[in-house]
């Protein structure tokens, strides 16, 4: 039973890791991500502004000592000049007014959510940048492992035509064609090579620990499955970009309506001792210190309430862009699967008319220039294929990423 429930567990999670094919393991990329220096910075940020929600919590509102000493001197007409040493003392503090407080800590707490929704942000990028690099690095082994194919089969043809002229059955001119169509595909071999190890170069260096394994083959691209509207909803429902400006919209609402208490300035209450006369007299008392508000605190009010309009106009702006960016990239993602199959049945018919016209030489009818033509036909049109066919998985998953239907790692 043991084993039973085992082989299901393994033959699920083969399952699993294999329904979304093409993609590195979601294990090593949630790693690679997390350890990513860009996302770091951004969890440090969050630290910043959870000792920034402190600091407004606490306020500066602090205690203050103060201290004086003074000689008085007084020179009575009916007696002899007189000197006594005095001192005062003196404990105040500054008084949050209410409703001061509950602001301070909203803001706070506003300021954390937006770190963590940054933070999102920042995670959110960089997958979609590694899921960039992913695609350009298959992209490149694609491309390069067509032109290997390539290659192998002109330098068949080539021995072919050698050996035709060496029995008399070919021209010498034929040989050098042949010679110089496979001098073509090994340059451009040697180019795609070198594109593709760039590629998994920048991959390396950018994505330390994810696996370069060139897949065995290239999955079939599934359909996007929903419609417009719902992708876009749920794109919508987990922006972040959106969330950040509706952050900073919360956020600056709630700055402008600290700084209209601001208007009436908070009091200092303190209490103060003396000790005049050398000591014959202890005075004890309290007193209150109230600024008197001017011009500069409701001009700050006012700034303050112009810029919350100004986040909630760039919450507009954001929500239009990521609203026209979903679509696009969903009638992008719709598209692509159709433009691939039809460049797959053009390469199927493209290859076909090649193998025909290869029999066709052999027979002895056709001539070297149509076969060369065909296979060049042939080779482009496999080339192209293959990166629509990559083209529609990336588009595909870029849009299940943006949705957080693919490494939702929040």
């Amino acid at each position: 039973m043991k084993k039973t429930l085992a082989l299901l567990l393994a033959c699920l999670g083969n399952f699993a890791s294999a329904a979304e094919p093409n993609l590195p393991p979601d294990d090593i990329v949630a790693k690679v991500l997390r350890t990513n220096p860009t996302v770091q910075a951004a969890d440090s940020q969050i630290n910043v502004e959870e000792a920034n929600r402190n600091r407004l919590e606490a306020g500066p509102y602090e205690w203050n000592v103060r201290l004086g000493g003074q000689q008085r001197k007084t020179t009575p007409s009916s007696s002899p000049e007189q000197q006594f040493n005095e001192w005062n003392a003196a404990l105040e503090r500054p008084i949050r007014m209410p409703g001061k407080s509950s602001l301070d800590a909203e803001l706070g707490a506003a300021g954390v959510s937006l770190a963590e929704t940054v933070r999102g942000d920042a995670l959110h990028e960089t997958s979609r940048n590694l899921l960039k690099s992913w695609f350009l690095w298959l992209k490149e082994s694609a491309a390069a492992s067509q032109w290997s194919e390539q290659v192998a089969l002109l330098e068949k043809q080539a021995k072919a035509t050698q050996r035709r002229q060496q029995l008399g059955d070919a021209a010498r001119l034929e040989a050098v064609l042949s010679e110089g169509a496979l001098a073509q595909a090994e340059a451009q071999l040697t180019q795609a090579r070198v594109r593709q190890r760039t590629a998994a170069e920048d991959l390396r260096r950018r994505y330390p620990g994810l696996p370069l394994t060139e897949p065995a083959s290239i999955a079939e691209p599934a359909p996007v499955g929903r419609n417009e509207n719902e992708w876009i909803a749920l794109i919508l429902e987990h922006s972040h970009e959106l969330g950040i400006a509706r952050g900073e919209v919360q956020r600056s609402q709630i700055v402008a309506g600290r700084s209209s208490r601001d208007r009436m300035p908070d009091p200092t209450f303190g209490v103060h001792v003396s000790r005049e006369r050398a000591g014959e007299e202890q005075v004890v008392g309290a007193y209150i210190s109230i600024p008197l508000p001017g011009g500069a605190r409701r001009a700050t009010a006012d700034a303050t309430l112009a810029q919350a309009a100004a986040a909630g106009r760039r919450e507009d702006a954001t929500l239009q862009k990521i609203t026209a960016e979903a679509a696009s990239l969903y009638q992008s993602a719709s598209a692509a699967q159709a433009t691939w199959q039809s460049g797959r049945s053009a390469a199927e018919r493209l290859s076909r008319a090649a193998d025909m016209t290869a029999r066709a030489y052999q027979l002895g009818e056709g001539s070297q220039n149509d076969l060369l033509a065909a296979r060049r036909l042939a080779n482009e049109a496999q080339l192209a294929a293959r990166l629509l066919q990559l083209d529609a998985l990336e588009l595909r998953y870029r849009l299940m990423l943006d949705a957080h239907q693919l490494w939702d790692l929040d």
